[in-house]
């Protein structure tokens, strides 16, 4: 008898540790970070990883006539004076219309780990979108999302390829 109490002993510790451990999860308060650059294992029918923002015809046009990639330096997620003059203008754009929501990918170039250059693609598009809360936009109304190196925009190996895959993009 005391070997099986000492198993369902065992047992309730061991799921208590679990229930608490689960239970203490925190949730980010200011904007959703997705990695899933392959999107959903298994995932949803007509689901590709995208993330859908609702946004009205007049923020679509209006963001059709601005740059929306803002580059890096190698290994670096610190917002440029270029970066910071694209920057502005979607702080322009954002500002005018509060209820205008916006995704910011971050990129980076294929070289050091998948998990490296997940968390650096991450660092890019929460530096962006720093920026941007910092120029008074909401930042509720700004998504992040980091692809690391899985969705280059040049394909190569060249000092100029990685220099263009070093970015985060702004989308509508």
């Amino acid at each position: 008898m005391s070997t099986s109490f000492a198993k369902i002993a065992a047992l309730a510790v061991l799921s208590s540790s679990v229930v608490f451990a689960s239970g203490c999860a925190n949730k980010r308060a200011t904007s959703e970070v997705v990695v899933a650059p392959l999107g959903i294992p298994g995932g949803q029918v007509g689901y590709n990883g995208a993330v859908i923002v609702d946004n009205s015809n007049a923020v679509i046009t209006g963001a059709e006539n601005l740059q929306a990639v803002v580059y890096f330096a190698f290994d670096s997620s610190e917002i440029t004076s270029e970066a910071a003059s694209v920057l502005n203008q979607h702080a322009s754009l954002l500002s005018s219309n509060p209820n205008a929501g916006v995704v910011i990918a971050g990129h980076t170039d294929e070289r050091g780990s998948r998990e490296y250059n997940m968390a650096l693609g991450e660092r890019r598009a929460q530096a962006a979108r720093d920026y941007l809360a910092a120029q008074g936009v909401a930042v509720n109304n700004i998504r992040i999302i980091s692809y690391g190196e899985e969705r280059p925009a040049v394909a190569g190996t060249t000092e100029e390829a990685y220099a263009q895959n070093r970015r985060a993009e702004l989308s509508y």
